[in-house]
């Protein structure tokens, strides 16, 4: 293994792995409603290596809340139309409103890493970025949003049995691409691009949170436990609900027959007795 990445001896015990999995999600519920409740704006970053997991990470952290408040921003290619735009327009239209967070699974930092590397920008475009970023991340910070940058690494043995698992999983397939052959091939290409990158990127203001995901669910509970560290939230009251003991009867409303809609199959009741 890489220098890069700290030696493991061993992995948690799924019960204790689950048990602060479910601690730290329910830290997020209350960071949540302190962001609804005092209009505060958080953008999150996830970049990195592929098949380093950062989907897995965002779907632990989003699990048990709103989509209304926790929104998820993982842009297609652009567009025709966007390519013509200035470069950080389109993810401008998804930084959070008062009380939103937005959670970007890639972000305007595909131009630092897979449009240097493919070609799909020129150098001159890929140096304009990297001295555009710091100041646009410099106007968010000023107008009040919090940003949190994370890269995650992974050695190419680990990427490599990942994207195995991925090609012989039928339920994860689609998530295997020729862009992923790409990762492999050149992977000194995107090491140098990520040093490039961090070298004009990683400042005080907004620095880059580098996670080592060699074991997903140890990258997991690292950077959900410091994502909640650097932000300053706190508990706020929740209104109790109560509710009735029993249903409430408000009237002579009798509902019609079955015969006069359209169920669904009881489809479950066929597979009662099997084991």
């Amino acid at each position: 293994m890489s220098d890069e990445f700290a030696a493991v001896d061993q992995r948690l015990a799924d019960d204790v792995y689950e048990r602060e999995l479910l601690r730290l999600q329910s830290e997020f519920v209350k960071l949540q409603e302190w962001v609804r409740q005092t209009g505060a704006r958080i953008v999150v970053i996830f970049e990195g290596r592929d098949a380093a997991g950062k989907g897995g990470v965002i779907k632990r952290i989003t699990e048990y809340l709103s989509p209304r408040v926790v929104r998820i921003a993982a842009l297609p290619a652009p567009t025709e139309r966007e390519r013509g735009q200035w470069y950080f327009q389109r993810y401008v239209a998804h930084l959070p409103a008062r009380g939103e967070i937005t959670l970007f699974d890639r972000s305007w930092y595909n131009r630092a890493g897979v449009e240097k590397v493919m070609g799909f920008c020129t150098p001159e475009e890929h140096s304009e970025f990297l001295r555009q970023a710091p100041v646009f991340e410099q106007l968010l910070i000023d107008d009040g949003i919090l940003l949190r940058k994370y890269w995650f690494s992974v050695s190419q043995e680990e990427q490599l049995r990942r994207f195995r698992k991925r090609r012989n999983d039928p339920l994860r397939q689609w998530k295997l691409s020729p862009m992923d052959l790409q990762a492999l091939h050149r992977w000194d290409d995107y090491s140098r691009a990520r040093d490039e990158m961090l070298a004009h990127t990683d400042v005080a203001p907004s620095p880059w949170y580098l996670v080592e995901s060699e074991i997903k669910k140890h990258a997991r509970l690292n950077m959900m436990s410091h994502l909640l560290s650097t932000i300053p939230y706190s508990e706020v009251p929740h209104e109790r609900v109560d509710l009735p003991k029993k249903p409430v009867m408000t009237g002579d409303y009798r509902r019609p027959g079955r015969g006069n809609f359209h169920y669904v199959d009881d489809y479950a009741a066929g597979l009662l007795g099997e084991v």
